[in-house]
């Protein structure tokens, strides 16, 4: 894709599966990318030609200025941002305060720092911010309050930082995955893609989980120069989820771990 050789990327959870994806997809196309993530055995395990890591914490602004300025050093400009980091803690009716803002603290606020700590450069080398909303944003889902909520929140955010970066020649949009072989089936299953795959099926008209490379296809074609005149939207790389609903009114995650 046109217009994302030589450039710089920052990864918030690039350390994850979908972010590790994301990586792999940017160097293919030439982009250096910093990850940044919480898990730093697996974040230095990335590093390589074209590739740094610095560990960091969202919730906290220092290591967010950190994370910006180990980024300058290393390779002297920034032209993206993807925003894979999330929190899946969610108790449901259950959820406390301090579980709510934990929540939108990692999965809301901690990008709205980043970003304002970037914008200078990413208007500067006119740039662009890739989201990560979900599936679950648009259904309601028995049992899960803080993730969804949380999700729509960051579509919503993406309009609104679409719409007030857009004088600055920055673009921002929003993938929004289905069920993806991801770090969270990874750990319900036991490692059983099979059975994440029979369990997703109902759910999604091609009738699988989605592949992380095929998120991040899309990731790579919202910072290409392809996705010039796309700005404000939402890819969902969803199998077909949300075009089929609706959610069906009982629990469908603990079937992926019985």
């Amino acid at each position: 894709m046109r217009g994302l050789d030589g450039k710089v990327a920052i990864v918030p959870g690039g350390a994850t599966k979908i972010g590790q994806a994301v990586v792999a997809a940017f160097r293919a196309a030439g982009v250096r990318v910093m990850v940044a993530d919480i898990n730093a055995e697996a974040g230095a395990a990335m590093a390589g030609e074209g590739v740094a890591f610095r560990a960091c914490d969202l919730r906290d602004d220092a290591q967010i200025d950190a994370l910006v300025a180990a980024t300058m050093e290393s390779f002297g400009r920034i032209d993206f941002v993807v925003n894979v980091a999330c929190s899946y803690l969610d108790n449901g009716a259950d959820s406390t305060r301090a579980e709510w803002l934990e929540s939108f603290d990692v999965n809301v606020v901690g990008s709205v720092i980043l970003m304002q700590k970037v914008r200078a450069e990413l208007a500067k080398n006119r740039g662009a911010i890739v989201n990560f909303g979900s599936i679950s944003s648009r259904v309601a889902q028995t049992g899960r309050w803080l993730y969804p909520v949380s999700k729509a929140a960051i579509l919503q955010l993406t309009r609104n930082q679409a719409m007030d970066l857009a004088p600055d020649g920055i673009r921002v949009n929003a993938v929004s995955p289905g069920w993806t072989w991801s770090n969270i089936m990874d750990e319900l299953t036991g490692g059983d893609r099979a059975k994440t795959d029979r369990v997703a099926a109902p759910f999604h008209l091609l009738g699988r989980t989605g592949n992380p490379d095929e998120v991040a296809a899309a990731v790579l074609f919202l910072c290409s120069d392809e996705a010039a005149f796309i700005t404000g939207t939402d890819i969902r790389v969803d199998g077909g989820y949300t075009a089929m609903g609706p959610e069906r009114a009982e629990p469908a995650i603990p079937l992926l771990m019985e």
